[in-house]
């Protein structure tokens, strides 16, 4: 029997959205971003070469139809994009009105997102007071920190010490759909902040906020601050189904690796393996390996967009592509006849664009296993419908 392994790289995005021009990054619209297009064309320029050389080297995905799905989407030719293929190849467009984790990823399960998520668009004083009253009394603390959208690393670097001295949780926000709470993993406690997002979680999706994330953190003012990989996404549960109950509907069983168990709720999964992006692929070389007849894998590698895109690094996204390609061609070369490797995205993170927030792309639709070929343009929800009948199930709506 066939099994499928869907890999989403997350933010790994190709140019050319047809609305990216209603989408922004402070007053700048998206128009023109490119992940992969930009990161190329810096690499050939000579502009990405800290702990690398030269072009962009990531010869498995140029093989799968990478090069040739961003020139489809953007009309940009990147150094390797003629490749001889090996693989089937397209470009994704999203209908859903976000540019963020769960718009991209529900739409590629199956369900484009049935309303519009709400945004704390002030970038200073962001959440209303009632939201903020809520969230001091479920911490037990006489207020919170931060309140304003800030990149996760320089809020914990500005408010750590002071967090740690009063004892306030650090929320903060992004242009997502989207409440962050930072706290000290010893001084706060990692069980008592993973307590208040899941408490506070309901309130805010009520209010059509995609996400509440525990961002748990460690160290000092004289040492610096770094974030754990104790992270955890409480995200509004799908209110219908997708390709996971599908194939469980099948009688397939399904794993979540990385954060997809949070981004869907666990709806659908019987099995969730996390870790940063290193174990992660050490998890799926084991479930290439294990997985059963039948089954679903259903993975995502954030990193590319939380340690570089965001912080607009292009050379550390550059390296991240460079040391997953190597580990793909290790990955296909496990596979079993009847297998198929999807990889895509879930939206941009284009680490040449100012701001630093998502930018709204197509994405590329990259599979093995199943022969030669263009896709062409499709939808992200055909990607669930592509691995669905691959596996011979039904499609719910």
């Amino acid at each position: 029997m066939a099994r499928a392994f869907l890999v989403v790289l997350d933010s790994v995005g190709i140019g050319g959205a047809p609305d990216a021009h209603t989408f922004f990054n402070g007053a700048v619209p998206d128009s023109g971003a490119n992940t992969i297009g930009h990161i190329a064309q810096a690499c050939a320029e000579g502009r990405a070469d800290d702990g690398r050389r030269g072009h962009l080297h990531v010869p498995h995905m140029m093989a799968m139809g990478l090069g040739r799905a961003v020139e489809l989407a953007s009309g940009m030719r990147v150094h390797g994009w003629d490749r001889p293929l090996t693989g089937t190849w397209g470009a994704a467009t999203e209908v859903s009105r976000g540019k963020d984790t769960p718009s991209g990823h529900w739409e590629l399960a199956g369900l484009p997102v049935p309303w519009a998520w709400h945004y704390f668009d002030d970038v200073t004083n962001s959440f209303p007071a009632d939201l903020i009253a809520k969230l001091a009394s479920l911490a037990g603390t006489a207020g919170i920190l931060g309140n304003c959208h800030a990149p996760g690393t320089a809020i914990i670097e500005k408010l750590g010490a002071q967090h740690i001295a009063s004892g306030l949780p650090i929320c903060y926000t992004s242009a997502d759909s989207v409440l962050q709470i930072a706290a000290h993993e010893e001084s706060f406690g990692l069980a008592r902040l993973l307590d208040l997002c899941a408490r506070i979680a309901p309130v805010a999706h009520e209010m059509k906020v995609g996400r509440v994330i525990a961002r748990p953190f460690t160290g000092n003012a004289e040492t610096g601050f770094v974030r754990t990989p104790n992270r955890r996404d409480f995200a509004i549960t799908p209110p219908g189904p997708v390709l996971s109950n599908w194939v469980q509907d099948a009688g397939g069983r399904t794993y979540a690796v990385g954060k997809i168990g949070d981004i869907f709720s666990m709806a659908g999964f019987n099995e969730v393996r996390k870790g940063p992006d290193a174990d992660l692929m050490t998890h799926l070389n084991d479930l290439v390996k294990t997985a059963e007849d039948g089954s679903l894998t259903f993975a995502n590698f954030v990193e590319f967009d939380s340690l570089y895109g965001h912080r607009r690094d292009v050379a550390g996204y550059a390296r991240a592509l460079e040391w997953f390609d190597v580990e793909l061609g290790k990955v296909i070369g496990k596979l079993r006849v009847g297998d198929i490797l999807v990889l895509t995205a879930d939206h941009g993170n284009d680490p040449t664009w100012v701001g630093t927030d998502h930018t709204r792309e197509r994405a590329p639709v990259l599979i093995t296993g199943s022969g030669q070929g263009s896709l062409g343009e499709i939808g992200f929800r055909d990607v669930a419908e592509l691995i669905a009948g691959h596996l011979g199930i039904a499609v719910r709506r």
